[in-house]
């Protein structure tokens, strides 16, 4: 990075005014909500004269301009990150950051691997490399003087941070390459189907690379501009920098990672281990022990939350950050807002569903993503379906049609009407600033200054990312044709199509507002139209859709963090491709150890606290419900509600769109501030795991984004990212090691001993309905 940063005063109106729109929906994370509440006369709020909003002479952070000049370094030394050690600790660290990711998908709660949680790894065996092992000057003027090169390659002196963000970026493309793998735990587990390691490697490297491909060609629309941020890397660039600036401000921020991180590695043993009631703390539950069976039913549904499925976790407070997260510390606070009305929404639907009996609600769990029978016991798909996986209808007249939990009917609802939302509001609020982006990106001339400062290195030549998507479809097209997917080859090309439109909306939302949408329902509904009584070919066809939708996202704030750490792009593109092909093998090996060790609780609509096939079950009933579209989600059927969700998603969002032509500003609140689809995204937040979580994420997100940001700016933009990141890195790090001391991950339980805070039967919340203390 150069030998300068710039100053908090420094005038830089070209990114700010580059997404006029854009900046008041999404880059500013306050919006006009926020201003109305924080006026100057009410809160001392200032403006300098360049138009920045400050409070007390500190600039607050609200635009992606703001983090670009204010929180991430301009900085770049130039040093090399093509070295031995990056190339080694990348190589054996992606094999420990995609073990991990793949341990999440087995857990009630989908956790992503935090970067931090990796950058710390490498870091503290880089620094041992470089301080340990022999150098060149070690052997001069001695008869292992011939040594020298090669001591040289193996420690070229400090360890330094453009090598350092190199390794650890191959560990965490090796992360994301995960999501495909679930479709051959579903075949193992449901379709007892044990898909071959080339098959596997094949599917998994055709999705993974395809993603990689397609983020590429798509670079200068969500990579380039100053405001896809990419909210949750910030954490890590933050630490990143940290580590390795050796200035007086970045020895405090050092001193205060560490502090949090052995803080919050000590403290994640109580709640995960030793203490687990503190994820899910309820005065409701508590105050239950002696109600009626009547009434504890009825708070575990509404209250309880520390189990995998137990309930809503209305109230409940969690100190376990494993499922906190520091991205509530990171992501604006008007995409924070919106969440909190999607949970409100989630509360009221999935209680008035149960309760009023919609979908025949009361004949299964409140809360699961199983698929079960008229009578409320689970599907025998295995009798449908048979083991060709093609739909026998003699037995399905005989077994009659699966059906879902009420709450599962509605996350599929509400991920309908959120793609439906996304595509109207990309089109309809940013198109003209899109179009802009791709034009400033073609040209060069984004006005961004750390992608003017990444200039003077050679950029990848299209036809780079050209040739490994070609690579990838025939690798998929030997796996659609060879392997045991029971998918058409032209199926392949439209799960492909699919995939490649999708992604541009879903990475814009995710880049300017830190989430995306969930897309794996709209894939399944049409692969089930498209192959109808298939429902292996199902998972297939959302894989090389839906997981080159994610994998993109993943790839593309890698790449992010790579134009704020001045890593070549050259060098970004190999480290993303040998991470890629690293992740594959690794995760297919974790999946199989998981799968055999727990095969029984993954199987178990509610699992447990500690594992949870919720993933698969869900990946499962959606692949076998959408295999009988016909039947279940035609115009006179149950669902038909669903698919339409799709088309009604769009309309509120248009008529928003047409309100905020009219009346841009309503109550001091701006109209376009209001983002549907994060509503509809998180307005199914509780339909399933554990969920005694949100709460406290509210609450994270209202002193972090809100308090800490607006009134302690000076203190938010030094180390508001770095704490968030020292406790991801602190929690990740010792969960990794419990999961395979005690949680059974190498294939031995060691449960903690029974004492009041960690109750043997029974919910650990104490929250005791449903059955919870029978057997």
């Amino acid at each position: 990075m150069s030998t300068h940063t710039v100053p908090a005063s420094e005038k830089f109106p070209e990114s700010v005014s580059h997404f006029p729109s854009l900046g008041a929906n999404v880059g500013d994370p306050t919006n006009d909500f926020e201003k109305k509440l924080g006026s100057s006369e009410n809160f001392g709020l200032e403006s300098s004269l360049d138009g920045q909003e400050t409070y007390k002479g500190e600039p607050i952070v609200t635009t992606g301009a703001d983090v670009s000049r204010l929180i991430v370094d301009l900085r770049d030394d130039g040093d090399n990150p093509v070295t031995y050690r990056s190339l080694a600790l990348g190589t054996v660290i992606a094999g420990l950051g995609a073990a991990v990711s793949q341990i999440y998908y087995f857990k009630p709660v989908l956790v992503t691997v935090s970067t931090v949680f990796l950058l710390l790894l490498t870091y503290t065996v880089g620094e041992i490399m470089a301080n340990c092992l022999p150098r060149r000057s070690t052997v001069e003027g001695t008869r292992l003087q011939f040594l020298g090169p090669a001591l040289h390659v193996i420690n070229p002196g400090p360890f330094q941070l453009k090598e350092h963000v190199v390794a650890t970026l191959i560990a965490s493309t090796a992360a994301y390459g995960s999501a495909s793998v679930q479709n051959f735990a579903v075949q193992r587990l449901f379709y007892d189907t044990n898909v071959g390691a080339l098959t596997a490697v094949l599917a998994t490297f055709s999705t993974a690379c395809f993603g990689m491909g397609l983020v590429g060609i798509l670079r200068p629309l969500t990579v380039y501009p100053a405001e896809m941020v990419y909210w949750a890397s910030l954490p890590t660039v933050s630490v990143f920098q940290a580590l390795h600036y050796d200035t007086t401000g970045n020895l405090k921020r050092k001193k205060l990672f560490w502090g949090a991180f052995t803080g919050m590695f000590i403290w994640e043993i109580i709640p995960a281990y030793i203490f687990p009631l503190l994820n899910g703390f309820s005065i409701f539950c508590l105050a239950s022990q002696k109600a009626s069976r009547r009434v504890r039913d009825v708070f575990t549904n509404i209250f309880g939350g520390a189990g995998g499925n137990e309930g809503l976790g209305l109230l409940s407070i969690s100190l376990d950050w494993q499922y906190i997260g520091s991205s509530y510390m990171s992501l604006p606070l008007i995409q924070q807002m919106n969440s909190w009305i999607g949970y409100f929404i989630c509360y009221v639907a999935v209680i008035a569903i149960y309760y009023s009996n919609t979908w025949n609600s009361k004949a299964y769990p409140m809360l699961s993503t199983a698929i079960f029978s008229s009578n409320g016991s689970v599907y025998e798909q295995s009798a449908v379906f048979g083991d060709k996986w093609v739909l026998n209808h003699t037995a399905l007249d005989q077994i009659g049609l699966p059906a879902i939990t009420g709450s599962n009917a509605w996350a599929n609802l509400t991920k309908n009407l959120g793609i439906g939302g996304l595509i109207a509001h990309v089109v309809l609020f940013w198109g003209s600033e899109v179009r802009d982006a791709i034009r400033t990106g073609r040209d060069r001339t984004q006005p961004d200054i750390h992608y003017q400062a990444m200039l003077k290195y050679k950029e990848v030549p299209w036809w780079w990312y050209q040739l490994l998507l070609l690579l990838s479809f025939l690798a998929g097209l030997i796996v659609v044709i060879k392997g045991q997917t029971s998918l058409p080859w032209w199926s392949y090309i439209v799960a492909l199509v699919v995939g490649m439109f999708i992604t541009p909306f879903s990475t814009i939302l995710y880049g300017r507002m830190g989430n995306g949408v969930s897309t794996n329902q709209l894939m399944k509904m049409i692969s089930g139209a498209l192959n109808p009584g298939r429902p292996v070919a199902n998972l297939y066809f959302s894989m090389w859709s839906h997981d080159v939708v994610s994998t993109s996202i993943g790839l593309a704030g890698d790449l992010k963090i790579g134009q704020y750490l001045k890593i070549p792009p050259r060098v970004m593109f190999l480290t993303q491709l040998w991470g890629t092909i690293l992740g594959v093998a690794v995760n297919y090996i974790v999946m199989i150890s998981v799968v055999e060790s727990q095969r029984e609780i993954l199987l178990d609509p509610r699992g447990t606290n500690v594992w949870s096939g919720q993933t698969l079950q869900s990946l499962n009933s959606n692949a076998v419900t959408w295999s009988l579209a016909k039947e279940l989600y035609g115009p006179h059927e149950p669902y038909f509600i669903i698919p339409l969700s799709l088309l009604i998603g769009a309309i509120p969002t248009a008529i928003q769109w047409l309100v905020s032509k009219r009346w841009p500003v309503i109550f001091g609140v701006r109209t376009d501030s209001i983002i549907l689809p994060i509503i509809w995204n998180f307005a199914y937040a509780m339909s399933t795991g554990v969920t005694s979580m949100y709460t406290t994420i509210i609450i994270v997100g209202i002193v972090s984004q809100f308090w800490l940001r607006r009134y302690h700016p000076g203190w938010y933009k030094k180390y508001n990212y770095i704490l968030g990141g020292a406790f991801d890195g602190g929690a990740q790090v010792m969960v990794f090691i419990l999961a395979f001391a005690v949680f059974g991950a190498s294939g031995v339980d060691r449960p903690f001993p029974q004492w009041a805070g960690n109750p043997r039967k029974g919910n650990v919340d104490y929250c005791n309905g449903n059955g919870a203390l029978d057997g």
